[in-house]
């Protein structure tokens, strides 16, 4: 197992040694280009305790962990949390990640698979914070400023994330609010509407006294018209024989004024003139026809006033019809006044009810572009969540994936420890053999290496008696030469 954790390290620090130039060529980069402000130490680990880290992660980092020399498991902690804050992607994922099936010797990769992930996630997130240049290097030996500024791009998105969120709550709020006022103007609309069909509509029980009290009032009307049109007459006929009242009564006064004059005179004369028989009663005779007279214009004032008082009497009972018309005409007026007081209110609660559609359409429009933003958010909610999901149903497959890796590598491991156990074992014996094959093998040479010596030497004898024997045949041959 220590061979594999060693073979495990060895392309994270080939990864390390490889990306330093990078790293350097970006950390070289002027930081006044940045669009967000590069905070202070002190006031990061502030935040970052406060707001993305938790339990004894956030009581264990300090100043110290970030200047004058960034730790690396610090920031890599330090990013997970931020990625586990924004996408709900845990550290423990990191780990999980599924390699390729045509990788050979994927135990090798195992070391190198969670930071290889945790850069891709965070060059994926640094992208949104206006961070282009993210590299390995910001993970594996990551420098003070170059580190400050990713975290202060990392803030300043947090922050523009945490007001987005809590203006969508306000605008969640304001539309339940609208809602329940929708729901409130819709229930006074429709009981207004109610109370109006109940002022314009009649009952059919009272159908027909309204219009039997309809076709009275016409009645009445009429009639009223015509008492009117009577009283009049009568009134004008009263005052004509009140009029003519008074002229008798002022000729009645003056007849009685004469009267009294003439009695006066007559007494005169009586007491002056010694009165004749003849002329007693002629004059007696005139006075009789003038008293005759009087009593007839006496009797025919009567008559006329008697007349008068029948005249008077019928006016009197013409007045008390005429009362009791006006009172009836009060009553039509009161149940008039309290027509147009409805007839008020229906247009009022007409104003009324034309203001609440207003503010109906008002708010209906409010509510359908409250309705599109919920759409487009829903629709936008609704494709992160099927993103989220399909993502989770990936890294679920990945998991299991991983896991049956996980458990076949085992298993090969398991296996191939077996057939290193043997293959030691089958080793150690082969040293053995080896060892005692080369003490075999060291005497066999020994004795070789005599007998060489020995070939040797004997071969060295039969060369030089070959030569002798060379050199005679030369002779033998040169003689036999000469004597041919």
């Amino acid at each position: 197992m220590k061979a594999s954790f060693s073979f495990c390290k060895a392309p994270v620090l080939f990864l390390s040694t490889s990306l330093t130039a990078a790293g350097s060529l970006a950390d070289s980069v002027a930081m006044a280009d940045n669009t967000f402000p590069v905070y202070d130490v002190d006031f990061i680990v502030n935040y970052y305790r406060s707001e993305v880290l938790t339990g004894q992660e956030a009581r264990k980092v300090s100043k110290g962990d970030l200047s004058p020399v960034p730790k690396p498991e610090v920031v890599q902690t330090i990013y997970m949390r931020v990625l586990y804050l924004v996408s709900r992607f845990g550290p423990e994922c990191h780990s999980m990640v599924p390699l390729s099936e045509d990788i050979q010797n994927p135990t090798y990769h195992e070391g190198a698979a969670a930071i290889l992930s945790l850069f891709n996630r965070m060059k994926q997130f640094l992208q949104m914070c206006l961070m282009y240049d993210f590299s390995l290097n910001d993970l594996l030996a990551p420098k003070k400023q170059r580190t400050l500024v990713i975290l202060s791009a990392i803030m300043n998105f947090l922050k523009f994330r945490k007001e987005r969120l809590e203006r969508m709550l306000e605008t969640r709020a304001v539309l339940r609010a609208a809602k329940e006022k929708q729901e409130l103007f819709n229930k006074g609309i429709r009981d207004l509407e109610k109370k109006i069909q109940l002022l314009t509509t009649i009952p059919p029980e009272q159908q027909a006294e309204a219009d039997r009290l309809a076709a009275d009032l016409s009645e009445l009307q009429a009639n009223i018209r015509q008492e009117y049109k009577e009283g009049n007459a009568i009134s004008e006929s009263v005052a004509e024989l009140k009029a003519k009242m008074a002229e008798k009564q002022q000729r009645l006064a003056q007849v009685k004024v004469e009267v009294g004059e003439l009695k006066e005179e007559i007494t005169k004369i009586k007491s002056q003139i010694v009165e004749s028989p003849e002329e007693l009663k002629s004059q007696m005779e005139k006075m009789r026809e003038t008293v005759k007279n009087i009593k007839k214009s006496i009797t025919d004032t009567d008559e006329c006033v008697m007349e008068m008082q029948n005249r008077v009497e019928s006016v009197k009972h013409a007045e008390a019809q005429f009362q009791q018309l006006i009172v009836l005409l009060q009553d039509l007026e009161r149940g008039l006044n309290a027509n147009k007081q409805l007839q008020d209110e229906y247009q009022m609660l007409v104003s009324q009810n034309e203001k609440m559609e207003k503010e109906m359409k008002n708010l209906c429009i409010e509510e359908t572009q409250l309705k599109e933003a919920l759409d487009i958010r829903r629709d936008k909610e609704c494709k992160q969540s099927i993103r989220r999901q399909k993502r989770r149903e990936m890294k679920e497959q990945h998991v299991q994936g991983v896991l049956g890796q996980c458990d076949q590598i085992h298993q090969k491991r398991e296996e191939m420890a077996d057939k290193i156990q043997q293959i030691n074992g089958e080793t150690q014996q082969m040293k053995a053999n080896i060892k005692s094959l080369r003490e075999v093998c060291s005497i066999e040479t020994e004795k070789a290496q005599v007998l060489y010596d020995t070939l040797m030497a004997s071969i060295d004898e039969l060369n030089k008696k070959i030569e002798v024997h060379l050199e005679d045949l030369k002779l033998n041959l040169s003689k036999y030469s000469d004597s041919i």
